[in-house]
This record gives structure tokens, C-alpha cells and sequence, in this order.
């Protein structure tokens, strides 16, 4: 396999992966735990995991821009 082909399907899986990866904890926390749903009164798990939310979601597209952007040579 060519290196530029195998460089560009490497970054297809890794960023497929995180953003699996990503979703399956969130999921998990949100709905499995129950911090997704806001039921008779804010918790403050219910704050925790919206702050992790927001900041998670900003790193991983952080993580992803930075890995699409640098080129390969």
C-alpha cells in the first residue's frame, strides 16, 4: 500500500475512533447515569457532566482541525 494511502486511512480510523470513542462516554454518562436529564431540580451532576460535555466536544474537534489540517509531505 501506498504511504500516502495508508497515511490518509490512518487518520480516517483514528478520527473515526475518537469520535466514537467521545460518544460512548458521553452516552454512557448522560443516559445510562441519568446526568443527561434534568427531572424536578438541576443536580449537580446534571452540571458536571454538561461542563465535561462542552469542554470534551471542544477538544475533540480541537484534536480532529489540528490532525486534518497538518498535511502530509
Amino acid at each position: 500500500m501506498e504511504p500516502e494511502v495508508k497515511e490518509f486511512l490512518t487518520r480516517i480510523s483514528f478520527s473515526i475512533g475518537i469520535v466514537v470513542l467521545w460518544f460512548t462516554i458521553n452516552s454512557t454518562a448522560g443516559i445510562m447515569f441519568d446526568f443527561a436529564f434534568i427531572h424536578d431540580h438541576v443536580t449537580a451532576g446534571n452540571i458536571i457532566f454538561y461542563i465535561w460535555f462542552a469542554i470534551s466536544i471542544f477538544l475533540m474537534v480541537k484534536l480532529l482541525i489540528r490532525l486534518w489540517k497538518n498535511k502530509p509531505q
